[in-house]
């Protein structure tokens, strides 16, 4: 099972980012669960150090190509001059993000493609987490 250290002790969060990885807690697994979107993500136990509550990895499953370019502030891409060939054609930065929504469908968690360091969430999503009272996470409208 993954382990998670702490690095800055405090209150514990239902939604934290360590490591590049999106570290839930079972409140969190429950609101998906309420919400009908549990086949959008991926649950995997993991553990915090210092908790005793159950926290999980959240893996989203959807990677959509949706990013707006023409709309971000800027947006630069990798090129072979950067020495990663495989990587050759994806976003190297997005500042400003804006996604195109039409390309979206109904997905309610998702990654953009070529950007996967974002986790981005339906506006459903966003208020059921506001109103079930989640902390951690910090929402800017794309």
């Amino acid at each position: 099972m993954p382990f998670f250290s702490v690095r800055y002790p405090g209150q514990a969060l239902d939604y934290t980012e360590t490591e590049a990885t999106a570290v839930v807690s079972h409140r969190f697994v429950s609101l998906c669960d309420r919400l009908g979107i549990q086949n959008d993500v991926q649950f995997i136990p993991a553990r915090v150090e210092n908790q005793s509550e159950r926290y999980f990895i959240l893996n989203t499953l959807h990677i959509i190509r949706c990013i707006d370019e023409a709309r971000c502030e800027e947006v630069t891409f990798w090129e072979p001059r950067h020495g990663e060939p495989e990587r050759v054609g994806e976003y190297r930065n997005v500042a400003g993000l804006r996604i195109d929504p039409t390309k979206v469908g109904g997905a309610n968690i998702f990654r953009p493609w070529g950007w996967t360091v974002v986790l981005i969430v339906s506006e459903r999503v966003k208020l059921a987490m506001e109103e079930e009272g989640l902390t951690g996470a910090k929402f800017i409208e794309v």
